[in-house]
């Protein structure tokens, strides 16, 4: 995976840019399909360390916010369920789409997984023919046949650091 321009970048949430992270929106049609920023921003208080909110820069120009999660097991209850690393939440901003910034911050994650020791990326997302399915398959996720609540669960083979 190749990033985009040299004028992206990822930088942590803070006091100065949290009301433009809160402003961010996907377009209405994706609405159903990811959780707003306020909601990321919550889990990643009530996560800790195991959260990892970033806002999505080009330039000045915010674009978007991922977060990534870090030891997470998704089945306590079953026996031999690893912990695992991945995309948490990706929005980027409506006007922002199809400019090459939800693969750079994918791909900034999968980095910050590797640097972590880390060997694969798990990503969940609303299946559907109008969902982000295709976007992570060329990016080269794998369906599981998992699924978390009502998500579909992939992962990528991510190379040694």
């Amino acid at each position: 995976m190749a990033t985009s321009s040299p004028a992206l970048r990822l930088e942590p949430v803070t006091p100065d840019t949290v009301d433009a992270a809160l402003a961010l929106q996907a377009r209405p049609d994706q609405e159903r399909l990811v959780s707003p920023v306020v909601k990321s921003l919550a889990e990643a208080y009530a996560h800790g360390e195991r959260a990892w909110p970033r806002l999505v820069f080009d330039g000045d120009r915010l674009v978007g916010f991922v977060m990534a999660f870090f030891d997470i097991t998704f089945y306590p209850d079953r026996p031999g369920d690893l912990p695992r690393s991945g995309l948490w939440r990706l929005n980027i901003a409506a006007d922002a789409q199809r400019g090459g910034y939800g693969r750079f911050a994918v791909e900034q994650v999968c980095a910050e997984i590797r640097r972590r020791g880390g060997r694969r990326a798990t990503v969940t997302y609303v299946p559907g023919d109008d969902g982000p399915a295709g976007f992570y398959a060329r990016l080269g996720f794998r369906p599981t046949g998992e699924f978390s609540g009502d998500q579909e669960v992939a992962e990528l083979a991510l190379p040694p650091a």
